[in-house]
């Protein structure tokens, strides 16, 4: 039997440790019907489940479980072996996993600052991985959830907050004076946070919604992007998208925030914050979540 593909073991991986092949695909920037298909496919070549798939839940059989215990441990091994040979033959650099919205409103609008700080920092982005764990091929990560972070030294960046948000022309075309007004909409649902919605509802005193339609999309980046075509009214993180709502892409269509009670944070381990390159970056990154929340 030939090895299974790097690429469907690492999904495999990632999809066992959140117990969901949505937020798998959220992090692999992929939808989740590719998941599915890279996850049977290992499964045929393996010749065995490795999940067990019931009408809402999702769970590791035991040949399942017992696979991802030892793909974890063979994955911190690659990956010590890569770092070993990177920093005896090349130039180091520093591995940055973030979610793929954060990058793009907050990360690389920023990130020319940095470079001319910090001249001699070789960088590697990864929004594939960014998400809600700090993986091992990561030295930073920003996260968002609650924790308990497992001995990760943390640093909290911002609050996740979320905003009913679209269009400005859509806004005018089909005005929302009332909460029950979203229900002539589209709502346009991030796979990972299914019940946000919901939750908004409930936290402005309402019924919970019935819209017109719902389209369920994969990323919080596809998520705006929709939301900027007009196609529908979105949840989006109120803090990363102010540079659209003050640029007049996007507007809010209720000051509602649902508080989510998660927080955007830096996590990096212990041992790795000493690095003078990895010591840089982090007081980078919490210095400039700071300021823009200030300003």
């Amino acid at each position: 039997m030939r090895t299974p593909s790097l690429k469907a073991i690492k999904t495999f991986q990632i999809a066992a440790r959140h117990s969901s092949f949505a937020v798998a695909a959220d992090e692999l920037c992929i939808t989740p019907s590719a998941v599915s298909h890279q996850i049977k496919s290992l499964e045929t070549q393996l010749g065995m489940p490795l999940f067990s798939r019931g009408a809402r839940a999702l769970a590791l059989t035991d040949a399942g479980a017992r696979y991802l215990e030892q793909i974890d441990d063979l994955f911190i091994r690659l990956d010590a072996v890569t770092e070993q040979l990177r920093a005896r033959y090349g130039r180091n650099s520093v591995r940055l996993h973030v979610p793929a919205y954060f990058a793009s409103e907050m990360l690389l609008p920023r990130l020319s600052e940095f470079s001319q700080l910090h001249a001699g920092v070789d960088l590697r982005i990864e929004t594939s991985g960014g998400g809600r764990l700090h993986s091992p091929e990561a030295d930073i990560s920003i996260v968002v959830g609650s924790g308990p972070w497992n001995g990760l030294v943390a640093h909290p960046l911002f609050a996740q907050t979320m905003v009913p948000a679209c269009s400005p022309e859509l806004l005018a075309e089909k005005p929302v004076a009332r909460y029950e007004d979203l229900n002539a909409h589209t709502l346009l649902v991030h796979e990972a946070r299914r019940d946000d919605w919901d939750r908004w509802a409930s936290a402005v005193g309402m019924k919970p919604l019935r819209p017109a339609q719902i389209v369920r999309i994969d990323s919080m980046s596809a998520a705006t992007r929709a939301a900027e075509k007009k196609i529908g009214i979105a949840l989006l993180p109120a803090e990363l998208s102010r540079r659209k709502f003050a640029a007049g892409r996007l507007v809010r269509v209720f000051d509602d925030e649902l508080v989510t009670q998660e927080n955007y944070t830096l996590l990096v381990r212990a041992e790795d914050e000493t690095r003078d390159d990895i010591r840089a970056l982090c007081g980078w990154l919490i210095a400039s979540c700071r300021a823009h929340e200030e300003n």
